[in-house]
């Protein structure tokens, strides 16, 4: 198949060169022997075409090189094939994960993805994001928000705009994807219970973020399951900084044989300052961290931790909000299960 490309005529004083100008649809249709609107049909609802028609079709769309109009489409389909996110944070590894995850399943899709990155999350930023997002025409809107200030602005959404949560708390009436953060501390703890510590103790992520709570809660759960001493959860910020102040204090505690760190950057603080008190890991004490960052594995000793597959949650976000945009399942709740990932800073006590 061969066809030439629309050309623009010169102005007077320009150079003589023809310049190529973009194709339109009825550039496509001529070329393969088709009606604009058998164009339509293929480029918006290709099952409804015979697949010869639809490959002679396609086969024109590359060698024109043809972009289809965005808002013709929406007026067309109804769709604009463009999806938002609104987050917060994503210096943090896990949004920042998880928002690739939503760009990737949205890619295999042919789903483009628009993101209001916040702030804040709050009622009122949470809102500026969805009506920014919403300018834009998008078919729905996935929220990155594990934050307990979060719920409330996802409480007051706009009638109608499709919306998934990932991470949300229990008590939401949209959609969510999340990793079971409680069962991946609860599988955390027994692992280190397993090898003869006493009790573990914990350091903990903000109190305000909901992945912290879980994280807290499936940790006492799996103490209280077997009997064992709770301590009071010593709380960082999720910066291997304050994990490196905690763990000065955790080092000098000579019954601390075993903790679980809440996220991998604050096991890096407090592995550090084990180190520099002279306290062995993992023959004093036992360290498990959560996420499995890539540097995980790199850490002295490499880190036992609890691996997230962000790449699921993001698909999982994405088919939920696939299937709200499709007018089914308003309160589903999709749970990723994490995995414990054992490696060379947990062993048996002493």
């Amino acid at each position: 198949m061969s066809g030439a490309r629309r050309m623009t005529k010169v102005r007077p004083g320009e150079s003589p060169t023809e310049r190529p100008k973009a194709a339109v649809m009825e550039d496509v249709a001529v070329l393969a022997g088709v009606s604009a609107m058998t164009v339509s049909r293929v480029l918006n609802a290709p099952e409804k075409v015979r697949p010869e028609t639809r490959a002679r079709v396609l086969a024109a769309v590359r060698e024109l090189d043809y972009r289809p109009n965005s808002a013709a489409r929406v007026l067309v389909t109804g769709r604009s094939g463009v999806l938002g996110v609104v987050c917060f944070d994503t210096t943090l590894y896990g949004p920042a994960s998880t928002l690739f995850g939503i760009e990737q399943a949205a890619r295999d899709s042919d789903y483009l993805v628009s993101i209001a990155s916040l702030p804040a999350l709050n009622r009122s930023w949470i809102t500026r994001g969805i009506d920014r997002l919403r300018s834009q025409s998008v078919d729905g809107v996935i929220v990155v928000a594990p934050h307990e200030s979060a719920a409330e602005g996802l409480r007051h959404l706009p009638q109608g705009l499709p919306v998934v949560d990932v991470g949300g708390g229990t008590d939401l009436l949209v959609p969510v994807a999340a990793v079971d953060q409680r069962a991946g501390a609860a599988r955390a703890t027994r692992h280190l219970l397993s090898l003869g510590h006493r009790t573990v103790w914990h350091l903990s992520g903000p109190p305000n973020w909901i992945d912290s709570s879980g994280r807290v809660a499936g940790w006492r759960s799996a103490l209280e399951a077997e009997g064992r001493e709770v301590p009071e959860p010593l709380v960082g910020d999720w910066t291997a900084h304050s994990g490196y102040e905690i763990g000065k204090r955790l080092a000098r505690e000579p019954d601390v044989t075993a903790v679980f760190v809440a996220n991998d950057h604050m096991a890096m603080g407090v592995l550090r300052a084990l180190r520099e008190a002279g306290r062995r890991v993992p023959e004093d004490v036992s360290v498990v961290g959560f996420d499995d960052v890539p540097e995980a594995a790199y850490f002295w000793p490499p880190l036992t931790t609890v691996r997230q597959n962000f790449g699921e949650v993001g698909r999982q976000a994405f088919q939920l909000l696939l299937d709200r945009i499709a007018g089914v399942d308003g309160k589903a709740r999709r749970m990723v299960e994490p995995e414990l990932v054992v490696r060379e800073s947990t062993g048996v006590s002493s």
